[in-house]
């Protein structure tokens, strides 16, 4: 029974380990090169405030 877990757990985390690299591919350019790859645009979260609290318009 032990033994059972033991194996299921294994797979489960040599499963998870490699999806996290997979999904983290570097950035190339036309050439196929790598490259510094460029910073992700922010998120906007909800209506855009001023300073003072008041809703205006988001630009």
């Amino acid at each position: 029974m032990t033994k059972l877990v033991a194996t299921a757990l294994l797979g489960l985390a040599l499963t998870l380990g490699s999806v996290a690299p997979a999904s983290a591919t570097p950035c190339k350019d036309a050439k196929g090169k790598f490259v510094k790859c460029a910073p992700k645009p922010p998120v906007k979260k909800g209506p855009c405030k001023d300073a003072k609290g008041r809703f205006i318009k988001c630009k």
